[in-house]
C-alpha cells in the first residue's frame, strides 16, 4: 500500500527543550480512515500542526507524500496534497460569501474561474449545502460553518485530510451529516477527537497519544473496548461498546391454596 504519511521517531519542541512530540513513528497509508485520540495535552494537534507545516520548525523525521517536511521547500507542494479542518470555524471562515470562503483556495491554486465555479458547487453539493453560495458564513449555525469548511478543504481534492475535534459544536443531526460526508469520500483523513463515539463511526484505526508519544495503534473497536486501558489514559470506553446486561423477568404465578 502507498505510505502518505511516514514518520520514524519523530520529535518536536515549541521551545526546543521540552518534546511535545516524543518519537513519534507511524505510516498512513492511502485510502486509511484514522482516529487521534488521547487526553487534553497529548500532542494531537500539535502532531496535525507539524503534518502541515505550520509551526517554525520541522527537524529530521517526517515525509508526507514522499516529501521531507524538514525542506522547507516542500511546503507548499505537502498543502497541496494535504487539507486541515480547524476545530474553531471562525478561525478558517473569512470571506463575504460562502462560495467565495469554498472558491479561495481554489483562486489561490491559480485555477481558470469556470474550473474553480466548478469545484465549489461540488463541493458545496457534497456537504449538503448547495444553494447557501451567497449567504454569509459568520450568519451560519455552527454545524453550517464546519460543512463550509470542510467544503473549502473538499473542493482542493486533497489526498489527505485533517480534522481537529469535527464535532466540537455540533448537535447530533449535524454530527450524523458529517459522519455520511466522511463515509463517502475516497480521501485518506485523520480525525483528532474526544468524541470517541464519532471516531468509531468514522473511523477503522485507531492512534492513541499521551505525553506525545504514541501508545496504541490499531483496529479502533480493539483498543477503545479495553476499559482499563482507556481510562488509565484518561478516556472512557465509548458506551455503544460496553456489555449491556439484560436482565429476563419471568412472570411467576404465585401458588393458591384454598
Amino acid at each position: 500500500m502507498e505510505s502518505l504519511i511516514k514518520t520514524e521517531n519523530f520529535s518536536y519542541a515549541y521551545d526546543q527543550q521540552t518534546p511535545v512530540l516524543d518519537n513519534i513513528s507511524l505510516n498512513v497509508h492511502k485510502g486509511e480512515s484514522i482516529g487521534l485520540i488521547g487526553p487534553n495535552g497529548a500532542g494531537k494537534t500539535t502532531l496535525f500542526l507539524c503534518l502541515m507545516g505550520l509551526v517554525p520548525y520541522i527537524g529530521e523525521g517526517l515525509e508526507v507524500a514522499g516529501l521531507k517536511m524538514q525542506s522547507k521547500k516542500n511546503h507548499t507542494m505537502i498543502r497541496r496534497r494535504m487539507g486541515m479542518v480547524f476545530q474553531h470555524t471562525d478561525d478558517q471562515l473569512f470571506n463575504s460569501t460562502v462560495f467565495d470562503d469554498v472558491a479561495f483556495g481554489l483562486l489561490n491554486m491559480g485555477l481558470k474561474k469556470d474550473e474553480v465555479i466548478k469545484k465549489t458547487r461540488k463541493a458545496l453539493l457534497l456537504v449538503g449545502l448547495e444553494g447557501f453560495e451567497e449567504k454569509v458564513p459568520f450568519h451560519l449555525s455552527g454545524g453550517q460553518k464546519r460543512r463550509v469548511c470542510l467544503a473549502g478543504v473538499i473542493a482542493m481534492e486533497p489526498e489527505i485530510l485533517l480534522l481537529d475535534e469535527p464535532t466540537s459544536d455540533l448537535d447530533p443531526r449535524g454530527k450524523l451529516k458529517i459522519i455520511n460526508i466522511l463515509n463517502n469520500l475516497d480521501s485518506t483523513y485523520i480525525i483528532s477527537s474526544h468524541d470517541l463515539e464519532f471516531v468509531l463511526k468514522t473511523c477503522k484505526r485507531v492512534i492513541m497519544m499521551d505525553n506525545g508519544k504514541i501508545i496504541a495503534d490499531g483496529p479502533a473497536v480493539d483498543i477503545m473496548s479495553d476499559e482499563n486501558f482507556m481510562v488509565s489514559h484518561g478516556l472512557e470506553k465509548p458506551h455503544s461498546l460496553m456489555p449491556h446486561i439484560i436482565k429476563h423477568h419471568h412472570d411467576h404465578t404465585p401458588d393458591i391454596h384454598s
